[in-house]
């Protein structure tokens, strides 16, 4: 992530519409498997910290989480975090089922190697343990905005569920996510194709007003999408265990 664009974003990431409706999707899920608050708990990619806090307010007590970021680290104890560590989400320093939740949101498709990242994470799963992971969706919405976000690739469900499969974990619940905004958003990134690119990627900062609407909209489709599957959607996201 360039430094400036990971600036920014440090100063979003607690109110912003589209980080706060993925923390409330994150959290209907973490909510859904019902477990108990003695869990051992891990973010890849905790960035400043804001679930991180949430789980801890819930009583959540062994909730640990990693960034390749030094600044988003140093943010996060900053807020009062005392568990959070600089580390590569494809290398990880912990020992073989380690958790019982891993929690890994809009971070795979920033590491190289998605074969050993998965790997790792399964290996610090507990057998029966739990993934909850977020990738952005479909190859044709590539724009500016993941080559600030030095994004890897895009991913189709299809691609999500072998990858998963392949190492170690059966998918559960497979869908896409923020489908209300999917339409204008893809008619942004095939606009976008043929104007001058925006170095700082999607990323802005919106009137309050708009931006407390975008978020209840991305709150009323988290508690929709419990009830009705969407085809299609800015993102991709999955719910796994780790195979015993």
């Amino acid at each position: 992530m360039d430094k400036h664009y990971e600036a920014q974003y440090h100063s979003l990431e607690e109110q912003n519409w589209w980080f706060a409706g993925r923390r409330h999707m994150v959290w209907e899920l973490i909510e859904q498997l019902q477990l108990p608050k003695s869990a051992a708990v891990l973010e890849i990619g905790c960035s400043g910290g804001p679930l991180l806090r949430q789980l801890r307010e819930a009583g959540y007590a062994h909730a640990t989480g990693i960034d390749v970021s030094e600044p988003a680290i140093a943010l996060a104890k900053e807020r009062g975090l005392p568990d959070v560590h600089v580390m590569d989400g494809a290398r990880l320093d912990f020992p073989d089922q380690s958790f019982d939740l891993v929690i890994a949101s809009d971070v795979l498709e920033h590491i190289a190697d998605e074969q050993a990242a998965l790997k790792e994470w399964r290996r610090v799963l507990r057998p029966g343990g739990q993934l909850l992971v977020f990738v952005p969706a479909h190859a044709y919405l590539w724009s500016q905005h993941d080559v600030v976000n030095h994004h890897f690739r895009r991913y189709s469900r299809r691609h999500l569920r072998e990858a998963l499969q392949a190492n170690g974990f059966r998918v559960q619940h497979l869908g896409f996510w923020n489908n209300l905004l999917y339409f204008p958003t893809a008619a942004v990134r095939l606009l976008q194709r043929v104007l001058p690119p925006r170095p700082q990627g999607d990323l802005l900062t919106l009137p309050p007003t708009t931006n407390k609407l975008l978020l209840n909209l991305l709150k009323l489709e988290n508690q929709l999408s419990k009830k009705v599957a969407v085809p299609f959607g800015v993102s991709v996201f999955a719910s796994a265990t780790a195979a015993k």
